[in-house]
């Protein structure tokens, strides 16, 4: 057995105990809830089969696949059978209504299953196809990307090879080759930033000080050449947010990247912060040219450049976005695009935050 084999065998094993501690901790409490209700009232507990049947909306809900549902079905079913129904710690069946009582609280029960699984399958596909449809939007785009600095890179190379240009051309292409492969390594770092939060939005977060995360993404991003001034707002207390800081780093700067690939007769970058029911919003704001108003649903989706593919060499707005869509979303944060206070674009993204604890 190759270790492939094995680590297959392991997860399903791993599955098969987190499901069956699923279904033994639900019933187990609601066991232990329904024996309560009847200390409560002498006996009489009328409760009992709709906890049970809210055991199994939740065995249905937090398993893997039809069985544990239907089996918890079957569980409570009995369980309401032979402790709290009379005669208690009985199973009968032959008193009158018994036998149609119990049926439709197993049929009840097992369709509540069935339908809860369902829909959680049809989510789950649901988050599949747009996954897959946010990479072959990111894959177009990025073959947009690579295919004209890569193009750039050989041609100017082959000129250099042939010596027959001055000096100073050479010079130039030099330094065109230099900035083609310093755009690709910008385009290799969001590739790595997509592979981490392509494990079904999985990511480690750690507590982090909002405005550390973006001073340190605005020190990156003045090392790239031809940077913009960067001005950020500040609030009046600390701001805690849950993140993986290289990933919303990786948004900052692609966010400030793209104003310089695209925001035309920009000037100067705007960061605005405000905080309300518990998340706080980050606003990329510039006063360049702005976005025509009917682009704005496709350029977050990647699919911009697909649709408007150009022959020119201006980089793709779209792989930028589509991976800090990706990883705001993560996040659980959303991404927003539209129109600067300043008079060119803004981009704006949400992420839950905590209430610092240390500020009285």
């Amino acid at each position: 057995m190759n270790i492939t084999d094995r680590l297959r065998v392991f997860l399903q094993k791993y599955k098969t105990c987190k499901n069956l501690l699923i279904l033994l901790s639900t019933l187990g409490a609601t066991i232990g809830l329904s024996v309560l209700l009847s200390y409560i009232n002498d006996d009489n507990n009328p409760f009992a089969m709709a906890l049970f049947i809210m055991a199994v909306v939740i065995v249905a809900r937090w398993t893997d696949g039809y069985t544990w549902g239907i089996v918890a079905a079957f569980m409570g079913t009995f369980c309401v059978n032979y402790i709290f129904t009379y005669p208690f710690w009985a199973f009968s069946i032959d008193y009158t209504g018994y036998p149609l009582t119990f049926s439709v609280m197993l049929i009840v029960s097992v369709l509540i299953s069935t339908l809860t699984t369902q829909i959680k399958q049809q989510e789950r596909l649901r988050f599949d196809i747009e996954r897959e449809k946010m990479y072959s939007n990111l894959l177009r785009a990025i073959a947009h990307d690579l295919r004209t600095p890569l193009t750039a890179i050989i041609g100017a190379s082959s000129a250099i090879q042939e010596q027959k240009l001055s000096a100073e051309d050479q010079i130039r292409l030099a330094e065109g080759i230099r900035k083609d492969a310093e755009w690709l390594v910008r385009v290799t770092e969001n590739l790595l930033s997509v592979t981490r939060v392509s494990n079904h939005g999985m990511i480690k977060k750690e507590d982090e000080v909002l405005e550390e995360i973006i001073g340190s993404a605005i020190m990156k991003y003045h090392r790239l050449p031809g940077s913009l001034p960067v001005d950020s707002d500040t609030l009046s207390d600390i701001i805690l947010v849950p993140m993986d800081a290289m990933l919303i780093e990786q948004v900052m700067i692609n966010l400030f990247d793209n104003v310089n690939a695209h925001a035309e007769g920009a000037s100067k970058i705007w960061i605005h912060l405000r905080k309300e029911n518990g998340m706080v919003f980050i606003s990329v704001e510039d006063d360049g040219c702005g976005i025509t108003p009917s682009l704005l649903p496709q350029i977050l989706d990647g699919t911009y450049m697909s649709k408007h593919s150009r022959n020119d060499d201006r980089r793709n707005m779209g792989i930028g976005l589509s991976v800090c869509r990706s990883i705001i979303e993560a996040h659980g944060g959303r991404l927003f695009a539209g129109k600067s206070r300043h008079g060119g674009a803004a981009f704006e993204f949400s992420l839950p935050c905590k209430e610092n604890m240390y500020v009285e």
